[in-house]
């Protein structure tokens, strides 16, 4: 335990940590894990921001036919920053940096993760790769235009600052990869007495399985990337058709990372949801252990199933038919966990509080999601819909309406804990609606736009599809109400807001038995954990 004192009854102290810096460095040089998941809310809060402001834009371009605000140039470049900065700076590390960083030593009842600088530097990393995303914009020959996937040989050829924008990918894979050892060794490593496998939190199972993805699968992309720039510094050819690459093995390896991490962005947010619906239904979560494995099932599944994006590209039909098999079993583990979650709602004491609305809002949209996504892993479908506003429709809903509603649910659920304030549950509650409202005005319109043959990714289109997306712009503005709205009310709270008690929902795992907010090391001394995670009766008894 090197630059660790022992304190209390088994507690560390990491020196590091106890110095105190003036100002921001105190922030920005901390190795405790709270701090550093505050940082990455704030940093990924930021970056939604600006990815926001340009969807706004783009949907205010589109809002209809011709040029509105900018030229097709720009609006592809608005398009490719925008996917870069919502997928890989704001989903991707999404619950699993921040709240997975500030909840998950506390859920296992230790005092920091297993390598805390080691967790500074991913936040470090985290910052470099955000940054040099939003610099490729302002550097170069111009900004990239390639969409946020940088398919070959498109990203070999056009002229704009793709090697910047590639690097900055390559740098964020990095700050993923560190996060996901450290939560690795923190769970097998760390856990309090008497915690095993089956009283950890259900978030913590989905922090695991992510993690091994995490570690797994975020290399592949890193050399994908690498490859590419090596493409546009040397010409070696390895995608490039005209020297007899093949792009086709570009896609091949952009989704066997990219699918599996379709669920390094969901699976925290289903832990999170796993977390919220037994506390306002004050019932145990049912199907403990079903939950537990089916992280661990689409984590191995996810992994396997990443052709169902290339039905179109060329590859065989038997490998095609392989892939769609294997989507439709990645949709059980899945279906398991909606299952169990709404099973946990039935007879029990309904308490509506904004984290229940938006946690019953992913479930509802990420199911939209879930069934449409089982529509177009059917190959017959998929060959009409590929390519058209039905994959965006589909994709913002499992995503957005996956993750971003399970992270707005976190955030108003764990936001009196962090902070130890609580904010206006009324203005609260609006904004859900406003959000809930606002997002299906402007994403189910895309499902049917893509059923008629509007292409995505186009900067123009026919006259006969501008009345959907004069409802999905308008449908943009309330929602962009909505948000604003919800992030005004909770940082509003962080001055003004109520004094939080130790537990203001009545939970019953760890982080509700320490103040809000937490000590620096989490625990006067570390927990004897002696009963189930979600065991109401027991929580009462005491």
């Amino acid at each position: 335990m090197a630059n660790h004192a022992i304190v209390g009854a088994g507690a560390y102290v990491d020196f590091y940590k106890a110095k105190r810096y003036p100002g921001v460095l105190s922030w920005i040089l901390s190795t405790d894990h709270k701090r550093i998941g505050i940082l990455y809310l704030a940093s990924m809060l930021s970056f939604f921001l600006v990815g926001m402001s340009i969807g706004f834009l783009m949907r205010l371009e589109l809002i209809a036919p011709g040029k509105q605000l900018v030229d097709p140039q720009t609006y592809n470049a608005f398009f490719t920053l925008h996917g870069v900065i919502m997928i890989f700076l704001f989903i991707v590390p999404g619950l699993s940096a921040s709240f997975g960083n500030f909840f998950l030593p506390i859920h296992i009842g230790a005092p920091d993760v297993a390598f805390p600088r080691l967790n500074l530097l991913s936040w470090w990393l985290f910052i470099a790769g955000g940054t040099l995303a939003v610099l490729s914009m302002f550097t170069g020959s111009g900004p990239p235009d390639t969409g946020w996937t940088f398919y070959a040989p498109y990203s070999i050829r056009t002229g704009t600052n793709v090697i910047l924008a590639a690097f900055a990918a390559f740098v964020l894979g990095f700050s993923s990869i560190l996060t996901g050892i450290n939560f690795l060794t923190t769970v097998h490593r760390m856990r309090a007495p008497g915690m095993g496998w089956f009283r950890m939190p259900l978030f913590v199972w989905s922090l695991y399985a992510t993690a091994w993805m995490q570690v797994l699968a975020t290399p592949v992309i890193g050399i994908n990337l690498l490859l590419i720039i090596s493409e546009r510094l040397f010409g070696i050819g390895v995608f490039d058709p005209a020297k007899g690459g093949d792009p086709i093995l570009y896609q091949h390896l952009f989704w066997i990372y990219s699918h599996p991490a379709v669920y390094i962005m969901i699976l925290p947010g289903m832990g999170a949801i796993s977390e919220i619906m037994p506390v306002f239904s004050r019932r145990t979560i049912f199907g403990y252990k079903f939950i537990a494995y089916s992280s661990i099932t689409i984590a191995a599944l996810g992994s396997l199933v990443w052709g169902h994006h290339m039905f179109t590209s060329g590859q065989s039909y038997v490998a095609s038919t392989i892939f769609s098999l294997l989507t439709m079993l990645v949709a059980i583990p899945s279906a398991v966990k909606v299952f169990n979650w709404i099973a946990t709602m039935y007879k029990g004491s309904i308490h509506i509080e904004a984290p229940l609305l938006f946690a019953m809002s992913f479930i509802f949209l990420f199911s939209v999601g879930g069934l449409t996504g089982m529509m177009i892993g059917t190959l017959s479908f998929d060959v009409h819909v590929h390519d058209t506003y039905f994959i965006v429709g589909h994709f913002h809903y499992t995503m957005f309406g996956g993750m971003g509603m399970a992270f707005f649910a976190a955030l108003h659920y764990w936001f009196p804990k962090m902070f130890g304030r609580m904010y206006n549950k009324a203005v609260a509650k609006m904004a859900w609606l406003m959000i809930f409202v606002g997002f299906n005005t402007l994403y189910f319109p895309m499902f049917i736009l893509g059923w008629l043959g509007m292409p995505r990714r186009y900067y123009d289109y026919l006259p006969q599809y501008q009345g959907g997306h004069v409802v999905s712009t308008i449908g943009s503005w309330i929602l962009i109400a909505g948000i604003l709205i919800m992030l005004s009310n909770l940082i509003r709270s962080l001055r003004t807001g109520e004094k939080a008690d130790g537990n203001p929902w009545g939970g019953t795992t760890l982080e509700w038995t320490v103040p809000s907010p937490p000590p620096l090391e989490n625990f006067e001394k570390i927990p004897h954990v002696d009963r189930d995670p979600y065991d109401f009766e027991g929580v009462s008894a005491r």
